[in-house]
């Protein structure tokens, strides 16, 4: 039960990985510096793209999708719509395409928009496109899809 948890936590820091890098580039981004917000969110996807690789073998080579429904969001008459997350193959696929090359391209962008005066929010909005892709790719209804 307990690498159960474990499991579903460590999909959960996929998704929660990129948000919280936006907010604290943004927010702290004139405390932490430049060089603090592009190590920051270079470093936070990339930790993002490492739990894709371990969510990717637990989900397509040990073969265990995983359905995370957080909480209900609305329920009217017949239709019922959930807060969840689906982790099947192909989302797990998609989910290393997208935080290996989001991470690569956050590396690149540190260098590429050195002489830009607000490269930290650029890195801070660079995150929160990545989150929204997240979302997107492992949404488990057509509204959280839209939401991504």
């Amino acid at each position: 039960m307990i690498k159960f948890v474990n499991f579903l936590l460590m999909q959960l820091c996929i998704l929660i990985l990129p948000f919280l890098s936006f907010f604290s580039t943004n927010l702290l981004g004139r405390y932490i510096g430049i060089y603090g917000s592009c190590l920051l969110s270079s470093f936070s996807i990339f930790l993002a793209f490492c739990i894709s690789l371990v969510t990717f073998y637990e989900v397509t080579i040990c073969s265990s999708p995983c359905l995370i429904s957080l909480a209900n969001w609305f329920h009217i008459e017949i239709f019922h719509c959930s807060w969840g997350f689906y982790f099947d193959s192909i989302s797990c696929v998609m989910l290393l395409v997208v935080t290996g090359v989001s991470s690569l391209v956050h590396l690149y962008s540190t260098e590429y928009m050195s002489a830009d005066p607000h490269q930290g929010r650029f890195m801070g909005y660079l995150s929160l496109f990545t989150g929204f892709m997240l979302l997107l790719v492992t949404a488990d209804n057509f509204i959280v899809m839209f939401l991504g």
